[in-house]
Parts: C-alpha cells; structure tokens; sequence
C-alpha cells in the first residue's frame, strides 16, 4: 500500500480522517464493493444491546470476530465480547454477548474488503506483525426525540486493541455526531464529522483517546440514526 497522506496523518499523530471520495476509491482498489445494497440494508436487522449501563435503549448492534494469519482473514467461532475495566468503565469487566453479524453479510464481498484493506494497512504500520485478532461491529445509534443517541456512552477512550477503523454506512437526519481525538494526556489533537457514506476515521488505540458527542434528530417527527462499522485489530502471537 503507497504512503498517502493518511498514513502520514496516522504514523504522525495516531489518528486520520478519511473522506468519503478518497476512502472509497481505497476501498475499490482493495476489492469489490459488488454488495454494498446489502451490506448497508443489514444494519436494519441489528438487535438492541441489552448490556448499556445507562439503561438505553438508543443502541443496536451485531457482531463477530476473524483471525488474521498472514494474508488470510478468516472468520471465527461466534464469542463474547469483552473489555477490560480499564478501557472501558462503563461497560467493561464482563463478557457481552451479541448476536453474531449474518453468515452471508460476513463473507460477503464488501465485508471481505474492508477487512482486507484493514490488514494490508496496518500490515504496513507493523511490518512485524503477521497473525491479528479481529473484531468487527455494526452499529446503529438512534437519535429520538427527547433522548440522545450516544454513539460513546463512555466518553473518552481506547478500544485496548491496537488499531480501529470507523467507516459510516449511513446517516440519517440528525445533527451532531463529531469525533474527537485526544491524546494521552486527553488535550484535544483533532475532531472532525463523519457525514457521508464511507466517511472514516482510522484510530491508532495505543496512541490517542477518541470519542463521539452525542446525536440528536433534526426532524424528531421522522427516523434518526447513525449506522457505523467499526473493526479493531489487535496484535496476537
């Protein structure tokens, strides 16, 4: 993979915003996108998380996990998700369990692409590395009237993983929504909105603290929502 100025961007502060043109292009020149329909109309079959500490109910999301050995990313047998209490207070110190993201949107082509261009990615950042942990999320905030939706009810953090992607499937009336980017110090470094489909943040986690304000509905009489992709890869033996 060339040395864009992204890669610049992420070896030099830890984090980079992608825009919609380019990450698509980046996309396209790893793989098909030939489902893409369908990949984005999957995220109208998540399930609401049952585990959020504030008692929303704002939050769907599906799950799943691959191993990636050299250059072949394979998916795994359907886990709990867990975080330590140090990444993540809120939520962390249990095991959560998911509903696994579908079989066919899982080997689908577009999935099969993002989880290449991620591996040959940051493949590059750690030429060392070559077995990764992956984990993959889909995730719908919604925004209602008189309740935020919280794309990060934990505020400010790190995944514990190594290396994040956040790639935007869609987003639909509601305002707000921006990323921030904090160092380990957490003094602000950055923010940015992710507005159009294939917008993306691509995060450095040992490097910076991110995090999302809060979304509302700009029309509380329609749907409002915010369908994110997340992927974390984390550096096994």
């Amino acid at each position: 993979m060339q040395d864009k100025n992204f890669i610049a961007s992420l070896r030099a502060g830890g984090f980079a915003f992608v825009p919609a043109i380019d990450m698509r292009a980046l996309l396209e020149s790893a793989g098909p996108l030939s489902d893409w329909a369908s990949f984005a109309a999957s995220w109208d079959d998540l399930r609401t998380d049952e585990y959020m500490a504030d008692k929303g109910r704002y939050r769907k999301r599906r799950y799943a996990v691959y191993a990636a050995r050299g250059d072949a990313v394979t998916r795994q047998a359907h886990q709990p998700h867990y975080q330590s209490l140090d990444y993540n207070p809120l939520h962390g110190g249990v095991e959560r369990h998911f509903e696994p993201i579908n079989e066919a949107i899982g080997a689908g082509a577009s999935m099969r692409t993002i989880l290449g261009f991620c591996r040959s990615l940051f493949g590059s950042l750690n030429p060392a590395a070559q077995n990764w942990h992956i984990e993959v999320h889909q995730f719908r905030i919604e925004a209602k009237s008189g309740e935020q939706g919280k794309p990060t009810p934990e505020g400010l953090h790190r995944d514990g993983r190594d290396f994040v992607l956040v790639l935007l499937v869609r987003r639909e009336n509601i305002k707000s929504g921006t990323t921030l980017i904090c160092d380990l110090n957490k003094n602000e470094v950055g923010s940015f909105t992710l507005t159009e489909s294939f917008d993306a943040a691509l995060v450095d986690d040992n490097r910076v603290y991110h995090g999302v304000t809060p979304v509302a509905p700009l029309d509380p009489a329609k749907p409002a929502y915010r369908d994110v992709l997340v992927v974390t890869f984390k550096l096994t033996l």
